[in-house]
């Protein structure tokens, strides 16, 4: 099997994930998987499209992060590991489109506009 690669974003999080087959390490920015994140929710995020179809031992994944912050970094390396699963078998994009890991989080921060403190907040109106 080749080198799969796939790209996934999540706010201004970039992940670029080139999957082979292995024993399951994962290895992100050259730091292992419980280096890079030490909390247990985030990389549960993360082996969730592997877990769901029961592949979590059969490749190794090596990542490339970049921007964001780690909860959007982690959903950013959920999509591109999705999308790169696919490209090796495209009967799973059903099952992993109808849990939700193939679909893109458009959601961003609103920009700040001028003459107000934030994107939505308005400086105190004063009549007088």
């Amino acid at each position: 099997m080749e080198i799969i690669n796939a790209i996934g974003r999540r706010k201004s999080a970039v992940a670029r994930v080139y999957l082979t087959e292995g024993t399951g390490k994962i290895t992100i920015n050259k730091k292992d998987i419980e280096t890079y994140f030490p909390s247990a929710i985030l990389r549960y995020v993360v082996k969730q499209p592997l877990q769901l179809l029961e592949v979590a031992e059969k490749y190794d994944i090596k990542a490339n992060l970049d921007g964001g912050g780690f909860t959007g970094q982690s959903q950013a390396l959920r999509l591109a590991i999705a999308r790169a699963l696919v490209k090796i078998n495209a009967d799973d994009k059903k099952v992993l489109k109808d849990n939700g890991f193939l679909t893109r989080d458009s959601r961003a921060v609103e920009r700040k506009k001028p003459g107000q403190p934030k994107a939505r907040r308005h400086f105190q109106f004063s009549k007088r």
